[in-house]
């Protein structure tokens, strides 16, 4: 086949927009041959179990699925009863990006909070955290949080701790949607336990297809005790592959040696080169009329652009609108976003608002 596209366009889209990395490609070339078991009975599963106990403790187990929408949805639906409720940040992807997916498949109440940064507090938590024992109200028994978040921020350690220790208190127990997870612990500079096991999550989506996979996430139980029967979830909701041979090689490729934190770190790397170089262009007056709404921590950038910057800009590179109403985009980089198409998008950002 021919390719059907032109291979040197970029964009500043989503980090989904990218290729696979080679080394994932590879992986699934290796696992192609001869027969294994299906449904997970086979050598890849079984290793990426191991690997995965490696970066998370012995008590965790991994569950690949095809995507990360099917992740959180059968990671919280194996946490909750029927009747339970799931507290979140409006901005949450659980409820903004998931079509419905988690209330109409998951059969689970989301309980949405207002936050500036993207980010859940006790605090916040609590204005949701209310109610149990009244059979009309959904039961709020547990909190699900990202990281790094929809608007591109970070919760700290403690942070993590402290909303853990919280959720905890009152019954409820933790869900991490981790979608950008190795960017996260790119940017903390810490291990992936440290602000997922050792915090006191309960339940992890860990993602690969933003960080160089092909398809393919996993939901890693971290506390056997949070989640119950997600072997048959994973099934009703359509998300047990027959070939998870295929979902589990990339996965080792990504997380078995240091894969998934160069690729992360590259992406942030290339972010942290995008904001510095427009603050410079605004700095000396080569960049006008943009200002930046959210503090760049992970491989994202949000920012507000003139009237009409926006649509000419994306003549030229894709990224998407964030909030339409007062001209915020997103810009996200990804493991093979290059210094020269971050120069190359300022350069052209720069004409465009000074013209």
């Amino acid at each position: 086949m021919n390719p059907q596209h032109d291979q040197a366009v970029r964009g500043f889209a989503s980090d989904n927009y990218s290729g696979i990395h080679p080394e994932v490609l590879e992986a699934i070339a290796a696992a192609n041959g001869g027969h294994q078991s299906a449904y997970g009975e086979d050598a890849y599963t079984a290793r990426l179990q191991e690997v995965m106990r490696a970066h998370f403790g012995e008590e965790s187990q991994a569950f690949p699925v095809f995507n990360g929408t099917g992740a959180n949805v059968t990671a919280l639906q194996s946490m909750l009863p029927r009747w339970g409720a799931v507290i979140a940040a409006s901005t949450a992807h659980i409820h903004v990006d998931e079509g419905g997916a988690p209330e109409k498949i998951g059969g689970f109440k989301l309980l949405t909070v207002p936050t500036d940064d993207g980010k859940l507090t006790p605090e916040l938590i609590d204005r949701e955290a209310w109610g149990w024992g009244d059979e009309h109200r959904a039961q709020p028994l547990a909190v699900s949080i990202t990281q790094s978040t929809e608007l591109g921020t970070l919760y700290s350690v403690d942070e993590i701790r402290a909303i853990a220790a919280h959720a905890h208190e009152r019954g409820m127990r933790l869900h991490l949607d981790g979608a950008r997870l190795s960017n996260a612990a790119a940017a903390l500079g810490v291990p992936l336990r440290e602000f997922t096991r050792d915090a006191g999550v309960d339940v992890v989506s860990c993602g690969g297809t933003k960080n160089g996979a092909m398809i393919g996430e996993a939901v890693v139980v971290l506390n056997p005790d949070a989640s119950t029967g997600l072997q048959f979830s994973r099934k009703f909701n359509m998300q047990l592959a027959s070939k998870m041979r295929f979902v589990s090689a990339q996965l080792i490729a990504l997380f078995e040696g240091d894969l998934w934190l160069r690729n992360a770190h590259h992406a942030n790397a290339m972010a942290v080169r995008l904001r510095a170089a427009v603050e410079a262009g605004i700095a000396d007056g080569a960049i006008r009329g943009v200002e930046f709404t959210q503090e760049t921590q992970a491989n994202g950038v949000f920012a507000t652009l003139p009237d009409g910057v926006a649509d000419a800009l994306r003549e030229s590179f894709r990224f998407y609108d964030w909030d339409a109403s007062r001209n915020e985009v997103r810009w996200m980089c990804s493991f093979d976003t290059q210094e020269a198409d971050v120069d190359a998008f300022v350069a052209e950002l720069a004409r465009l608002t000074t013209r």
